[in-house]
């Protein structure tokens, strides 16, 4: 029993690492250009990479890349600010950025940035905007790479 909820549990973990397999982008809220209107307080917008590198080009977002420093170093989206979602003091850290702007999140594939939105709006972050896809997504769609 106990080897199988421990297998479950690593299973669940690699698959939000970015060294395990792709399991796909979480589907949008909405289609069409009503996933680029800013969402209310609180909301979540969804957004492909096509959309997320317009919302970077705008100049107004912030990009949070969830994922570890060590993920971060092999790539990321220039600009970003990395707040590894599995620290232990993951929430302390988000006290440090600013929630006066809009905020784009993303990981590697989409599982860790997904599990941190509660906690983006618990600290204030009122426009928050989830790259479908995560990291990867970005890299396959073309979109440029800081390393």
């Amino acid at each position: 029993m106990k080897r199988g909820l421990w297998t479950v549990l690593v299973l669940l973990l690699a698959g939000c690492s970015g060294r395990g397999p792709e399991t796909g982008p979480i589907p949008p809220a909405s289609e069409g250009p009503e996933a680029q209107t800013a969402p209310s307080a609180a909301e979540v917008v969804h957004v492909d990479p096509a959309e997320a590198a317009k919302l970077i080009a705008g100049g107004d977002v912030l990009v949070l890349d969830v994922r570890t420093s060590r993920e971060f170093a092999r790539g990321h989206i220039e600009g970003a600010t990395n707040v590894d979602f599995l620290a232990g003091d993951f929430r302390e850290r988000l006290k440090g950025v600013p929630t006066n702007r809009p905020v784009l999140v993303h990981c590697a594939v989409g599982g860790r940035s997904t599990e941190a939105l509660p906690a983006l709006k618990e600290a204030g972050f009122a426009k928050i905007y989830h790259l479908d896809g995560g990291f990867k997504a970005w890299e396959a769609a073309g979109q440029p790479v800081s390393r």
